[in-house]
C-alpha cells in the first residue's frame, strides 16, 4: 500500500506485509533526478465531467450564465506544469494534448508543443475540434505519446527517454487493455526495441478511483521484468493532486539506489531498533524491513531526523 500522508523529504512510501509478518518498506527521498534530455508530454482530460474545471458552466447567457460561471483552474496549473517540465525537455518544449475526447472517450486532440514562454499565450479551455468525451480511455493518449516519441534514445530505466503526465478526474474505462499493452511494451524495452518512458497519472477531484491508480502503479511489482542494465522496469506512477504540494513530486519515482543524497544515516522503528545502516551514504531510493510490531520508522542522519508514521497502512494490510 502507498501512504497518502507522507512526511517530507520522503516523496513516496510503500508498505508491504511479508509472509513472516515483517514489514517491507520501499521509499524515496524527494529530489530532482538527472532527466535532462528527455522528451516531455502532458495530457489533459477532455471528458465532459471536466468542463467545470475549465471554467465552462453549461448555462447559456444572461444572469444565470454569469451566476453559474466557474473559474478555469486547469489553465494556470497547466501553464505552471509546462513551465516546470520544459526545463528538463530535450527541445525545451512540452507536447500538450487533450484526451478522453469524442463520445466514447477514445480520441486525442493534439494542441501543440510549447516552451515555458509560449504556453503563457495559449488558452487552455478543453478540446476545440473534437467533442467532449463521455468516457475515459487512457490507452489512446499513451499510444499517441509512444508514437510521437518513438525516435527518442533508449537510455534504460536510469534515465527515461520521455516522461508523460496524464491528468484525469474520472475512472479509467480501459484499464485491462491498458495493462496488457504496458506489459507488452515493457517486454519490448527489455529487448531494446522501445525506449523507456516514465508515465505519471495525476488524479483530480472526488470521482477518481484511487484503487485503479494504485493497481496501475503497482502492476510491475515482483514482475521480474528488467531492462538491459538489470534494473526493474516500472512504467507507471500515480499521484492525487490534493496530496501534491511541490511539483518535484512528479519525479518522486525517478530516483535510484545509486543516487546518494546524505552522507550517512540509519533507519530505526518506533521502539528504537536499528533496522538499516547507511554508513556509506543514504540513497534516494531506500529498501528496508521493519519488525512486525512497527508503526513508524525514523531516518536519522547527521544533524537531524525525520519520522514517518505507517499505521494507516498497517491497519489495512
Amino acid at each position: 500500500m502507498q501512504l497518502t500522508n507522507v512526511v517530507e523529504p520522503f516523496g513516496e512510501v510503500n508498505v508491504y506485509k511479508q509472509n513472516n509478518g515483517e514489514i517491507k518498506i520501499v521509499t524515496t527521498i524527494l529530489t530532482v533526478p538527472d532527466i535532462e534530455g528527455a522528451r516531455m508530454g502532458l495530457a489533459l482530460d477532455g471528458s465532459a465531467s471536466m468542463k467545470k474545471m475549465y471554467g465552462i458552466s453549461g448555462v447559456v447567457g444572461g444572469v444565470f450564465g454569469n451566476a453559474a460561471g466557474a473559474p478555469n483552474v486547469v489553465e494556470p496549473v497547466t501553464r505552471t506544469m509546462v513551465n516546470y517540465l520544459a526545463n528538463f525537455s530535450s527541445n525545451g518544449k512540452v507536447d500538450l494534448i487533450y484526451w478522453a475526447c469524442s463520445p466514447d472517450g477514445s480520441q486525442v486532440e493534439a494542441v501543440g508543443e510549447f516552451s515555458d514562454r509560449d504556453i503563457q499565450n495559449v488558452a487552455i479551455i478543453g478540446p476545440k475540434k473534437l467533442a467532449w468525451g463521455r468516457g475515459t480511455k487512457l490507452l489512446p493518449p499513451l499510444k499517441y505519446f509512444i508514437d510521437k516519441f518513438k525516435g527518442a534514445e533508449a537510455l534504460g530505466v536510469k534515465k527515461p527517454a520521455a516522461l508523460c503526465v496524464f491528468v484525469t478526474d474520472g475512472i479509467i474505462e480501459d484499464l485491462a487493455d491498458l495493462k496488457q499493452y504496458c506489459f507488452q511494451y515493457a517486454q519490448e524495452i527489455t529487448q531494446k526495441q522501445k525506449p523507456f518512458m516514465k508515465l505519471i497519472l495525476i488524479g483530480i477531484g472526488d470521482e477518481v478511483d484511487e484503487g485503479q491508480m494504485e493497481e496501475l502503479d503497482n502492476m510491475f511489482e515482483d514482475s521480474g521484468i528488467k531492462d538491459s542494465f538489470g534494473q526493474d522496469i516500472d512504467l507507471w506512477d500515480h499521484q492525487l493532486a490534493s496530496d501534491m504540494n511541490k511539483l518535484e513530486q512528479v519525479f518522486k519515482e525517478l530516483v535510484s539506489e545509486d543516487m546518494i543524497v546524505i552522507g550517512s544515516g540509519r533507519i530505526l522503528n518506533q521502539a528504537g531498533k536499528v533496522c538499516k545502516e547507511y554508513a556509506d551514504g543514504v540513497p534516494a531510493l531506500l529498501r528496508f524491513t521493519l519488525p512486525n510490531s512497527s508503526t513508524s520508522f525514523t531516518l536519522e542522519f547527521p544533524g537531524g531526523s525525520v519520522t514517518q508514521d505507517i499505521s494507516e497502512a498497517i491497519s489495512k494490510l
